[in-house]
């Protein structure tokens, strides 16, 4: 077994909320810290980690980074190294993600490129969100990257096969969190009450007609509500209910017409239910959009790296199209030219799932790639420089 790999096991047993992430943070810095440190330069924002590993001119930096945090989802796998955090799990692949990136900072600890490398560790993708204010942090702006690349990891598709496209991978997403307030009273005398599990029913029913009966068909967006409370027992009319969900759009028209739909509907369900109607937007991420340059090119060199005889990739490329997944490494994008791409690891149960196994024979193939590609790209930029002069 890797080393790589046994880390990613050892990260896997400890899951953290966002900006929680404590141990994680104390593992990864573990490990960091055994870097050469005449080559590894290391600063932390809140519970992530910046690393700069330094190149023989460093006039560019090419960032590679990874999300760190868990989801409260409890753990149903097979593993042996199951989650030590009661109620928290690694469903997302974020556990992948940080041993990848560890292996990128190894690599090009040990074998510099001319440019420096940041490797990223992000704290709270999954929410409240990390990546927005760790781009406003000073640790980032003293490196921001000309360059920025990231993966997921995808249960979809098997090891050995990456997914990506020029423009939009991944859609715009918004948290939605709704308070319904009424007037509660006995099971017995719905008259003298205003239920708001009623009005709840009825609202969820209503806000799906907002994506088909509001939206053109051809512009794609979801309204999932994925939790309902509400109500104390059987024999008594709620008297608050409160609705938690999320919107996905592929285009910010798209995310305005949802948003105000919802306000209306709102209105509707207060006068027709006689209560109050609160909405709060919580975690708002832009889109992932892929540089299309930038990506084509890299398909492009996926294609010729392919046909390496020396120590081939023996990775194959997918040109996939847009998901409806959420991830806040677009706003890295919104600055910093770069992409993001599926890594495939094969497993029956998908994101966010409590039974997720990725296989980990993906870890060192990513790991080969990113590393053959930012030297790639390193040693394409010499090149542009000696031309140019």
């Amino acid at each position: 077994m890797s080393k790589f790999r046994e880390i990613r096991r050892e990260l896997h047993r400890i899951p953290e909320p966002g900006f929680q992430e404590v141990k994680t943070q104390a593992l990864l810095l573990k490990y960091l810290r055994q870097l050469p440190a005449d080559r590894v330069e290391i600063k932390t924002w809140c519970t992530g980690i910046l690393v700069r590993i330094k190149g023989t001119i460093g006039k560019r930096r090419i960032a590679y980074r990874a999300d760190i945090d868990g989801l409260p989802i409890t753990e149903e796998t097979s593993y042996e190294f199951r989650s030590e955090h009661e109620g928290y799990m690694h469903a997302c692949g974020h556990d992948m993600h940080m041993a990848i990136a560890v292996g990128v900072a190894s690599h090009f600890a040990h074998h510099p490129i001319e440019d420096d490398v940041i490797v990223i560790f992000q704290p709270a993708e999954e929410g409240p969100g990390g990546a927005e204010p760790m781009m406003r942090s000073e640790e980032y702006r003293a490196w921001k990257p000309d360059l920025i690349l990231a993966l997921h990891i995808a249960p979809e598709y098997p090891v050995g096969q990456i997914a990506v496209r020029p423009g939009t991978l991944f859609a715009r997403t918004a948290e939605i969190f709704i308070e319904l307030k009424g007037k509660g009273g006995h099971a017995a005398y719905p008259h003298q009450a205003k239920d708001m599990i009623i009005a709840a029913a009825q609202l969820v029913m209503q806000l799906q007609t907002i994506i088909s009966r509001n939206l053109d068909p051809l512009d794609a967006a979801v309204i999932t509500i994925g939790k309902i409370t509400g109500g104390v027992r059987q024999n008594v009319i709620a008297e608050r209910v409160r609705l938690e969900g999320t919107i996905r759009t592929l285009s910010d028209a798209a995310t305005k017409t949802v948003r105000s739909r919802i306000e209306d509907i709102l209105h509707g369900i207060e006068a027709g239910y006689g209560c109050e109607a609160t909405v709060e937007y919580g975690a708002d991420y832009v889109q992932v959009d892929n540089d299309e340059a930038l990506t084509k090119e890299f398909m492009a060199w996926m294609r010729g790296e392919q046909q390496q005889v020396e120590e081939p990739l023996r990775m194959e490329l997918v040109e996939c199209g847009a998901a409806m997944t959420g991830e806040d490494f677009g706003f890295f994008l919104t600055e910093t030219p770069g992409f993001m791409f599926w890594l495939g690891v094969d497993s029956p149960y998908g994101l966010h799932h409590a039974k997720l196994e990725p296989k980990e024979e993906a870890i060192d193939q990513a790991i080969s790639l990113v590393t053959r590609y930012i030297t790639w790209k390193s040693r394409q930029h010499a090149g542009k420089e000696q031309r140019d002069r």
